[in-house]
């Protein structure tokens, strides 16, 4: 026993984590994440620069239509970008992602108005959000692939927290800019050009990330079967007629995945604020608290599952949401801590698979199809799930039948919890 403890002990002194690495790989999912949550911040003081301004309801109706129009585009993006990810190699894949959402952001920064080019702004805007779009789609899969396959076997867990480490700080810093913006500039000051400085930075932080990737070294898996995805023909296809259980398993506990992202980061502050009556400095308050939780517990919870195991992990993650996801929409009200509660509870669990996720999604898939797995079936799942989370939990309060929605967060819960039952375990494997 002895000499066991002391050999993990020396193992772990000679394994260095490669930080600049994985922040290089990891950068191109904050930067997506800050451009999405800028659009979905600004969007109130930008609407009317692309749409006819007399009419704000619909300029700002139209403004959050492409919002949603662009989350469509995930899917395709999964493919084709994880495929050329699958054919040229994981480094050229994440820097394509990462250049179409800089030069998307920076396009947006600089658009001409609708008062200046009529339609056509509109049009540019959809263009440049589209292109974020599958962007997007992309990175997931490409830097997923990237993190499982440089990370040792047994610190594959580890590695890939730091994807959802990036996406929480961007989502933090996206919030802080806001709250800065909003402090310093007029409401006319931002509708003129203060939304525009935002867009900026993404667009330049994103530059700054593909000079970071400029750097990183190709996988040796991805060398290893480079020959053999290329002679893969109708990817998508082997997908299902090879690895029809890898692909229903994704399929599942991303359903839940995503439904616990968007219902926390997303769906639940409108509701806070317009059903429940909660104070929207005191739900932006909570959500702050429950975001750095999350961003804390990454990291712990990606070693966590390195040393108990994927499977136990997801399982009580699962369970824990099915059991306690009605209880908690109880607590949504107009009370700091209740709120506070709520949000903590809620990103503690989400944590526990976000943390993994990168990693339990690269080890369904073998190398040649990994990407293109990940990326069509992950963002196809996400594009039905998550994009309309928001606005199935309005819909549905509207009618006067709020619990309904947490109900059904309950359901894909108890789904994810059976086919998760069905997955092997997978720790300190060798990817395929």
């Amino acid at each position: 026993m002895a000499s066991t403890v002391q050999q993990q002990g020396t193992e772990t002194e000679q394994h260095k984590l490669p930080i600049k690495t994985l922040v290089s790989a990891s950068i191109g999912n904050a930067v997506e994440w800050f451009d999405w949550t800028v659009y979905a911040t600004f969007v109130v003081y930008f609407a009317g620069q692309f749409f006819p301004a007399e009419n704000e309801a619909l300029a700002l109706i139209g403004a959050t239509s492409t919002y949603a129009l662009a989350f469509f585009f995930r899917p395709l993006g999964g493919y084709v970008l994880g495929r050329f990810a699958d054919l040229k190699g994981r480094k050229a894949g994440m820097l394509v992602t990462i250049l179409l959402m800089a030069g998307g952001s920076l396009v947006i920064a600089v658009l001409p108005t609708y008062e200046q080019v009529g339609w056509f702004a509109p049009i540019l805007l959809l263009l440049a959000r589209i292109a974020q779009g599958m962007s997007l789609g992309g990175e997931v899969s490409n830097a997923s692939a990237y993190l499982a396959e440089i990370a040792p076997p047994s610190r594959r867990g580890r590695y890939s927290a730091f994807f959802y480490v990036s996406t929480g700080t961007a989502l933090l810093l996206a919030s802080l800019l806001g709250v800065l913006l909003t402090s310093v500039l007029t409401d006319d000051q931002l509708q003129a050009y203060g939304w525009r400085i935002a867009f900026g930075i993404g667009g330049v932080l994103g530059f700054v990330g593909m000079y970071l990737r400029r750097s990183l070294v190709e996988t040796d898996q991805f060398e290893e079967n480079a020959e053999k995805a290329r002679a893969t023909k109708n990817p998508l296809m082997q997908t299902i007629k090879h690895h029809p259980r890898a692909v229903v398993q994704l399929c599942a506990f991303t359903l839940l995945s995503t439904l616990s992202y968007y219902t926390f980061f997303s769906a639940l502050t409108p509701f806070a604020i317009n059903f429940r009556g909660a104070d929207g400095n005191e739900v932006f308050i909570a959500l702050s608290i429950g975001t750095a939780i999350f961003v804390a517990l990454c990291y712990p919870f990606g070693a966590l599952s390195d040393r108990i195991g994927r499977k136990p992990q997801m399982l009580f993650w699962s369970g824990a949401m099915a059991v306690l996801i009605i209880p908690l929409s109880f607590l949504v009200q107009d009370d700091l801590f209740s709120l506070i509660v709520v949000f903590s509870v809620g990103l503690t669990l989400y944590a526990m698979m976000a943390s993994l996720a990168p990693a339990v999604m690269s080890e369904l898939f073998p190398t040649e199809l990994r990407a293109t797995g990940i990326g069509s079936w992950y963002n196809l799942t996400v594009a039905l799930f998550g994009g309309t989370a928001p606005l199935v939990i309005t819909a549905l309060s509207g009618a006067g039948h709020p619990v309904f929605f947490f109900v059904y967060v309950a359901v894909a819960a108890a789904v994810a919890f059976g086919v998760i039952l069905t997955l092997k375990e997978t720790r300190g494997t060798e990817l395929r």
